[in-house]
């Protein structure tokens, strides 16, 4: 069966195709590679190519002629957005309007979005579940919202089956060591802390006045082969159901960032130099899921999501990334 992946070559986008392929799906990567890298299109054939142009959507689509679409390709940093929202809505929004369109012209009918969890802004609960209202704070937020809305509508008026999966953080690498997190500028909290320990760096921590347990921020974090997982589930469920669903991916556990240098340091016998500095505008003090829905709708549940497991992946494919 033929699945055509946007942004394969980014970060979850790849580690979703490994297991694809494993499990006997043709795949086409579409992706301008802008944040992607073609050295991560391992298990697919590839077409260079962005979703903020019809033209080469649509002739993708065309010319592959796929049962269903993983729709990965988005610009994903919080702190980029607060200074080039206008990148985010061409990317994020009028990209996926564009996909939208391709698809209707097209005929496809299957579609599953990676989207977020900076969707539900502030929340004053301990776990967020899907019916939560939708409050983003940041253009990102703002972005993959309107995207959602969007899809939403495309259903509503042209038959359009989707599964929008609404990530918290994902964080680790392929346990293989063949593929992993190379973003440039690294964002991520586990990427940094590891590069900040193995080149002993002075690691920056924004906020320690939050309302937590220690005054960092608090996230829910998902190791990146778990969201795979999900995704191929989802796949799974679109082609045989025609009912449309919002899912949070999660791994239902939160923790801050003091909490996870402490135990980087512990796994890995050293210590982190750090500075704090103020608050980041955007951010959130604690973001965790509800995974309820996952479980019951999909019959997923994280398996490699263990805190100490995502640090020795991460870390693992940091050594191989840079030597």
């Amino acid at each position: 069966m033929k699945i055509l992946v946007t942004g394969g070559a980014g970060y979850v986008g790849s580690h979703t195709c490994k297991l694809l392929k494993n499990k006997n799906y043709e795949l086409l990567v579409f992706d301008n590679l802008a944040s992607g890298s073609k050295k991560f299109v391992k298990w697919s054939k590839f077409k260079k190519g962005d979703v903020r142009n019809f033209r080469e959507i649509d002739a993708a689509i065309k010319s592959f002629r796929p049962k269903a679409i993983i729709h990965f390709a988005s610009c994903i940093s919080v702190r980029e957005s607060e200074v080039m929202p206008v990148k985010y809505f061409e990317n994020n929004f009028i990209g996926t309007v564009n996909l939208l369109e391709a698809m209707k012209k097209n005929k496809i009918k299957h579609l599953i979005f990676s989207s977020t969890a900076a969707l539900y802004g502030f929340s004053k609960n301990k776990k967020i579940s899907e019916t939560q209202t939708l409050k983003p704070i940041n253009p990102y937020g703002f972005s993959k919202l309107y995207a959602e809305q969007s899809i939403e509508q495309y259903a509503k008026s042209y038959n359009l089956n989707y599964i929008i999966l609404r990530y918290f953080n994902a964080a680790g690498a392929d346990q293989e060591c063949e593929i992993g997190e190379d973003h440039s500028p690294e964002t991520h909290i586990i990427p940094i802390i590891i590069d900040a320990l193995i080149k002993n760096k002075t690691l920056k921590v924004y906020g320690s006045n939050y309302n937590t347990i220690d005054g960092t921020g608090v996230r829910d974090y998902i190791h990146v082969d778990d969201l795979a997982s999900a995704h191929y589930f989802a796949l799974r469920k679109i082609l045989r159901s025609s009912s449309s669903t919002i899912i949070n991916l999660g791994a239902e556990k939160g923790y801050s960032v003091k909490q996870i240098i402490h135990l980087s340091e512990k796994i890995f016998n050293k210590k982190i130099k750090i500075k704090y500095y103020p608050k980041r505008k955007g951010d959130v003090a604690k973001l965790i899921s509800s995974s309820k829905k996952a479980k019951k709708i999909l019959g997923w549940s994280p398996k490699k999501s263990d805190l100490k497991n995502i640090l020795v992946t991460a870390y693992n494919w940091y050594l191989k990334n840079n030597r």
